[in-house]
């Protein structure tokens, strides 16, 4: 059973689209509790191919957030202040900023689990096959969030990810 997000209760969620435009028209105000920011993105279908596309792009970050930081880590760069350099540069990123003060901290708690990601993940790959787009990044961060369900990490939150690199080199990820 699934409860209610804890976005929803703050009305933060975003919600992407498709069907017919005049029913998402009539039933835009029954989601504006739960989130303002709502765009119609075509006919059915078309919703999802927008979610799987932002997620692709999350979990590909994601997996290069989890590298630099145990490359870094390895190196002898402490985690914050390696944060504090992507934080003002080209590299900056929303999901960074959010997911490694939990990752510092160790807190893994679910907020969207490594094996729902993973599930879209795999739904991205058999779009990018039915469309013709090789997903070459996306097939190995699929392996990536993979190996980390079977690390047991499933359940927890994507950004556990991490801790199959760090397990593969012997380091640990973490606020000093």
């Amino acid at each position: 059973m699934y409860g209610i997000h804890p976005w929803s209760q703050r009305g933060t969620l975003t919600f992407m689209v498709g069907g017919d435009q005049a029913v998402f028209e009539r039933t835009k105000p029954f989601f504006e509790p739960m989130g303002k920011r709502l765009y119609y993105c075509g006919g059915p279908g078309m919703g999802l191919q927008a979610k799987l596309t932002q997620n692709l792009i999350l979990s590909n970050i994601l997996m290069a957030f989890n590298e630099g930081m145990v490359l870094a880590t390895k190196g002898g760069m402490d985690p914050q202040l390696m944060l504090d350099i992507l934080d003002n540069s080209a590299a900056k990123s929303g999901l960074i900023a959010y997911k490694a003060p939990f990752v510092f901290r160790r807190d893994f708690t679910a907020n969207f689990a490594t094996k729902w990601m993973h599930k879209d993940i795999g739904l991205m790959l058999e779009s990018g096959k039915e469309l013709g787009v090789p997903l070459l990044l996306t097939s190995l961060t699929h392996q990536l969030f993979q190996t980390a369900m079977t690390a047991g990490h499933a359940d927890q939150d994507m950004c556990s990810t991490i801790n199959v690199l760090e397990d593969l080199v012997g380091i640990c990820v973490k606020s000093q």
